[in-house]
């Protein structure tokens, strides 16, 4: 593929955040002569490099009773060398809709002859795991997982690594077009083989998002995304006395890190899982709080914003969850220690603004679960692997 140049880094601390690099062409040919290091402002990313990537990397889909014609187009999207986790939270009772979703997934993988993992959230054998491990934060008081997409994204990271995985990414079921799955991970690959450090990220700008409404309209910002993105570009410029625009993707559920980040990094439950991830960084190695992974400092995080070609189409799921979402975002910028006192008079001010909280009210704290690698991974992973083969769909 043939993708920008980063033309701008900001640099907070040892991070090095890229503005956004567009997609020139989803395929580069074998005999293009372009030089590999974009002599021209433009990288050719080898189809051999892109392979090697997918080979290394799982892909987490989290899934709650959504289409299962969405389900199996999301999976067939896949590249074929990546390994499939489907973690869902689909109801089990009246129509089992999670039973629905393994034998649709197995089907296609009988097919095309891929391996892939399916769990459901209140397996009561991952729960175990989680307690075996000490990740108590992810367990409700019956002992299961408990419900939120983060905790299932969790789920499907501590999978990734016990299957020995070097990279995860995340993309929602929600997507209309397979062609834009299949894109997102081959922009995964590219941002990593761009990469500095080990300890890297990818985010996915959807070119458009279009909107049926008597016509089609192709929509380039979502009515969260242009607030979540402007208050935490203000929570960089508030701490570097210089005003920046670099953060796009602040609400991106498309996204993939190094295992290596994946595993260091607390995560939020609910919609705030993926600014936060970003405010998480912002702390730990913007230079500005004490980090608790000094080693990781040395080497910097990498942080690449790639902009699809493919539009994104995905279910519309009305105005109570637009407003959540933006509620779950704000309150990770708000109570991060970063945030100075104006700053969270100008959240309040916009919160209030939009309908979500009434004057005199704060957002409130969301609940953070601590970083994997803190835990007792490997006891995970061993009681995991004791019942792997009844993850598998195929091997």
């Amino acid at each position: 593929m043939f993708i920008e140049s980063p033309r701008y880094t900001e640099r907070f601390g040892s991070i090095r955040l890229n503005h956004v690099q567009k997609v020139i062409a989803l395929d580069s040919g074998l005999k293009s002569e372009l030089p590999p290091h974009g002599a021209m402002g433009v990288i050719k990313i080898n189809e051999e490099t892109i392979k090697h990537f997918e080979d290394r990397m799982a892909i987490v889909i989290p899934v709650k009773d959504e289409k299962l014609k969405l389900i199996e187009g999301v999976v067939s999207g896949v590249p074929h060398d990546c390994l499939v986790i489907v973690v869902s939270n689909s109801q089990r009772e009246k129509v089992d809709r999670f039973r629905m979703e393994g034998d649709a997934l197995n089907q296609l993988c009988r097919f095309t002859v891929r391996e892939a993992l399916i769990a459901h959230q209140k397996d009561p054998a991952i729960g175990e795991a989680m307690g075996e491990a000490g990740y108590d934060d992810l367990l409700g008081t019956d002992g299961l997982v408990r419900d939120g997409k983060s905790e299932a994204m969790l789920i499907g990271l501590l999978m990734a690594k016990a299957a020995g995985k070097e990279y995860v990414g995340f993309i929602d079921a929600d997507n209309y077009f397979p062609g834009a799955v299949l894109e997102y991970v081959r922009n995964y690959t590219a941002g990593f083989s761009l990469a500095q450090s080990p300890y890297s990220m990818v985010r996915i700008l959807w070119q458009y998002k279009p909107k049926i409404s008597g016509g089609l309209f192709f929509k380039k910002w979502g009515r969260v995304s242009e607030v979540t993105n402007k208050y935490l570009n203000d929570l960089i410029s508030t701490r570097t006395g210089f005003e920046t625009e670099v953060v796009k993707t602040g609400n991106a559920g498309e996204h993939a890190m190094s295992m290596k980040l994946a595993e260091i990094l607390p995560y939020a439950s609910g919609y705030a899982v993926e600014p936060q991830e970003l405010v998480s960084i912002f702390e730990d190695f913007g230079g500005i709080l004490p980090t608790k992974n000094p080693k990781v400092m040395d080497q910097g995080i990498d942080i690449f914003q790639i902009e699809t070609r493919n539009p994104h189409l995905h279910e519309e799921k009305g105005d109570e969850h637009v407003q959540e979402m933006l509620l779950a975002a704000m309150s990770t910028i708000y109570h991060s220690p970063l945030c100075g006192a104006e700053l969270k008079r100008v959240i309040l001010a916009e919160l209030v603004k939009q309908g979500i909280l009434k004057d005199g009210e704060e957002p409130p704290h969301i609940h953070i679960a601590t970083p994997p690698k803190k835990v007792n991974i490997n006891k995970f992973i061993n009681t995991i692997q004791r019942d792997f083969d009844k993850y598998h769909v195929l091997r």
